[in-house]
């Protein structure tokens, strides 16, 4: 029988979450707003320019995928149209790498989802 939360821990967890949206948002900006001074309005991939208008359009994408890697010449960024920075991620899992920014191994043996039947007939 799952267990129902209750009103106080849904409150909670909205604002852990609405609180990790502001510093995604924040940190976002931060080096939004410097990729976009260092580098031309051009996507890396498709050569699309941009302007004012249609400036929303422009992603900084990270190369070696990991978000908290802002190093302040920009070199672990490059200006991505929304459709090249999809393709980019699409085809950075598709390699078989996880968004973390590691390899995932090949052979592992791991399974997670090997007990779950298991798990859900207690749950019965």
């Amino acid at each position: 029988m799952p267990v129902s939360k209750t009103g106080s821990d849904n409150k909670k967890l909205d604002q852990v979450v609405a609180e990790a949206r502001r510093n995604r948002e924040e940190r976002e900006r931060g080096y939004r707003e410097q990729a976009l001074k260092l580098y031309p309005w051009v996507c890396g991939r498709c050569a699309r320019e941009f302007s004012l208008e249609n400036l929303s359009e422009l992603t900084v994408h990270h190369r070696d995928h990991n978000h908290d890697n802002n190093p302040p010449d920009g070199s672990n960024w490059e200006l991505l149209c929304l459709y090249c920075h999809d393709n980019e991620h699409s085809r950075y899992l598709n390699a078989g790498q996880s968004s973390g920014g590691g390899r995932q191994d090949a052979n592992t043996t791991f399974k997670p989802f090997a007990d779950l039947g298991a798990l859900l007939k207690k749950q019965e």
